[in-house]
């Protein structure tokens, strides 16, 4: 990576570059454009691979992929497309490791067994919690949010059932929902 970054000094505009790398195909002049952005791009890799080495890897994945990506497509805003293909690039590589999986691994079939199981039982204590924080909303709330998730009445429905206007069904909901959060946060961080 550090050639690169010895040769980024130009003052010449990004969209001028890009038009001479399409002309000339000289690869000295991307590596230029691209070193500008190499901190940018470095930091987006660690943002989703979280691994240094492995963005340091993206990092130069990323300048292979431009090398041929610049020539097809039309870009506007370098420093725009060039954020957005490396975002994609990392999730693509998130994407691939996690379909990487040797299924005759028995100890691996076991842990993922593990994996399913524990978050079915934090599912059940999550509902449990849910229940718990529903009996500690006002009855008004805990009657519009019941209409409205259990029952899947509409705002409209609600308010004919509970002779209650629109705007205060809707802000019953709201409410109920920020103090829903409210308390299965206190219980996760109370554990």
């Amino acid at each position: 990576m550090a050639f690169i970054k010895n040769i980024s000094n130009s003052d010449t505009p990004d969209n001028e570059l890009v038009v001479w790398y399409k002309k000339d195909g000289d690869i000295r002049l991307l590596a230029e454009l691209y070193g500008r952005y190499m901190d940018l791009i470095f930091a987006v890799c660690l943002k989703y691979l979280k691994e240094p080495e492995a963005a340091k890897d993206a990092v130069m994945g990323i300048f292979e992929e431009l090398i041929s990506k610049l020539l097809k497509y039309e870009v506007g805003n370098f420093k725009g497309w060039l954020y957005t293909l490396s975002r994609n690039y990392c999730l693509m590589q998130l994407r691939s490791k996690k379909r990487i999986v040797d299924l005759s691994d028995d100890d691996l079939m076991q842990s993922t067994e593990n994996l399913h199981l524990n978050g079915v039982f934090e599912r059940e204590e999550n509902l449990t919690q849910l229940e718990k924080c529903l009996e500690s909303l006002s009855p008004e709330q805990k009657q519009t949010v019941q209409l409205f998730y259990l029952k899947e009445k509409s705002y409209k429905e609600i308010a004919g059932l509970t002779n209650t206007e629109w705007n205060q069904v809707r802000s019953l909901i709201q409410n109920a929902r920020r103090n829903l959060k409210n308390c299965m946060e206190k219980k996760h961080s109370d554990d």
